[in-house]
């Protein structure tokens, strides 16, 4: 999978793609990661990148010019050969694990990194295919959510992870949060390692991780409850938890 990042800070992508899982499937060649300066498409002597906006207004906005010259001397000017642009903007939908899904299914995939105030409207509307948002909040600019994106999917390409299938029981994947870990020693100052864990009945071990989702996503995010695929057994479950919970707080009252 190839990704194309635009930017006018591409010495921040550095550090981050050149270790753990995006250096080894780069090494592997599973994924191409090239970072592009938009300033290296500005023609004019001092490479001008951003104006103040007409009609006034504080900050400064990304001009049209360098970045449709950027995504087009790099992509090529067909915009049905060269896959989705993104730009990384607190006004795109929501990124979630379910958009990441879809967004692996591509070939190629090229983030522009938003600054300032945003970029020219004529940007949005006649270059960029989509736009994402990471989060109900405002970064300083769009490099740490190209890598958010870049990150969440990499690790669901076949390989990048080592374990075949290692993603599919992440948070979300699922549709609900994913359980407890334990790992040696069995039992650390005082805490114990549940049994079930240490019994190697795999069947019983795989009910228990299950119960144990269902459990931390009722407590810390009901709602998934509402569109996640649950089976017979997962809403016996949750009914018992349900009148576990309404107990306590009967006792308590």
């Amino acid at each position: 999978m190839h990704f194309n990042i635009f930017t006018l800070f591409p010495e921040m992508f550095g550090c981050y793609f050149g270790v753990s899982i995006l250096e080894r499937v780069q090494a592997m060649g599973l994924v191409e990661l090239v970072v592009h300066d938009i300033r290296d498409f500005a023609h004019d002597r001092h490479r001008v990148t951003d104006e103040p906006p007409y009609g006034g207004g504080g900050g400064m906005v990304l001009k049209p010019e360098p970045i449709f010259r950027a995504v087009e001397a790099v992509t090529g000017a067909d915009p049905a050969r060269r896959g989705p642009v993104i730009l990384l903007t607190p006004q795109g939908r929501q990124f979630t694990q379910s958009v990441a899904q879809e967004l692996a299914g591509y070939e190629q995939l090229n983030l522009i990194a938003g600054r300032y105030e945003g970029v020219d409207e004529r940007v949005r509307a006649h270059l960029v295919t989509d736009e994402l948002s990471i989060g109900d909040y405002v970064l300083t600019g769009g490099e740490l959510a190209a890598m958010v994106v870049i990150d969440a999917i990499v690790r669901l390409l076949p390989g990048a992870l080592g374990a075949e299938g290692a993603a599919e029981s992440d948070s979300y994947a699922t549709g609900l949060l994913e359980g407890p870990h334990y790992t040696r020693p069995a039992i650390y100052r005082g805490w114990q390692v549940p049994a079930v864990l240490r019994s190697g009945h795999a069947a019983n071990i795989a009910r228990w991780r299950r119960e144990q989702a269902l459990r931390r996503t009722w407590n810390r995010r009901p709602e998934l409850l509402l569109t996640a695929p649950l089976d017979e057994e997962d809403r016996f479950f949750l009914g018992r938890l349900a009148e576990e919970i309404g107990g306590a707080g009967a006792d308590s009252s």
